[in-house]
């Protein structure tokens, strides 16, 4: 039988299946992609522009507004990302104990994912944002090294959005 005839089960959530190929990788989760339309394309755009200059409480202003309309399975990661913005904006500020919280709260929203997800290495952010949150424990002095600060890149081609009227 090959891949594509294995059948795929029904998980508890709507959207969300369980293929035999990806069992055991984050919980065996294929989650559906998600569908955004021309406005919410265009905003989820400019937030990563914003969270890649540094300007992150207008990212989470920016990607906030986006989600709001966001429905489905997809819904968490992009409460995720506002998240993590929120955590960058608060180490940079020098609320370390926001910015912890911030990073723990992202990262469980990140678990029902899989390791790529919309384009995006969701296996490699986790593990950046492991490390800052281990920095933010010790106190590191640089952990607000402004060349350490993340960089988010959605430029793979599954990136591009499926388009809903």
């Amino acid at each position: 039988m090959s891949k594509d005839e294995l059948p795929k089960q029904r998980s508890a959530r709507v959207g969300e299946f369980i293929s035999p190929e990806r069992a055991g990788v984050q919980g065996g989760r294929d989650v559906a992609p998600p569908l955004l339309n021309e406005d919410e394309t265009t905003a989820f755009a400019k937030g990563v522009a914003e969270f890649n200059a540094g300007y992150y409480f207008e990212c989470h202003d920016t990607l906030e507004d986006m989600w709001t309309g966001v429905r489905g399975p997809s819904r968490d990661f992009f409460q995720g990302l506002i998240q993590v913005s929120v955590a960058f904006y608060h180490l940079t500020g020098g609320n370390l104990p926001g910015a912890e919280s911030m990073l723990r709260r992202a990262l469980k929203r990140f678990e029902r994912y899989p390791d790529r997800y919309f384009g995006f290495d969701l296996a490699a952010h986790r593990a950046e944002l492991q490390g800052w949150l281990a920095r933010i424990r010790a106190r590191s002095p640089d952990a607000v090294a402004p060349d350490r600060l993340p960089k988010w890149s959605f430029a793979h081609r599954s990136a591009q959005p499926i388009r809903r009227s």
